[in-house]
């Protein structure tokens, strides 16, 4: 075989690659979107629900504050040696 037949048969079965990979990956994203409409058609998406805002607990608030102060106090007066 000659060197120029070889890369024309190299170049030949290059292309038949790419060109197979291309018509697989076009068939495959035809085929996502098809799925993907038809789902949607049969199973609505449901939007979610907005979540109802609850009432603040005022004096879970302070608490908490409260708890959280002393426990800054209590780090800070053993760190501070």
């Amino acid at each position: 075989m000659l060197d120029t037949e070889l890369l024309q048969e190299g170049l030949a079965l290059m292309g038949f690659g790419m060109g197979f990979v291309f018509v697989f990956l076009t068939v495959l994203v035809i085929a996502t979107t098809l799925m993907s409409r038809v789902v949607n058609r049969l199973v609505p998406v449901a939007e979610p629900k907005a979540p109802t805002p609850a009432a603040p607990a005022r004096q879970d608030d302070e608490e908490l504050l409260a708890v959280m102060s002393a426990a800054l106090h209590r780090y800070r007066q053993r760190h501070r040696r």
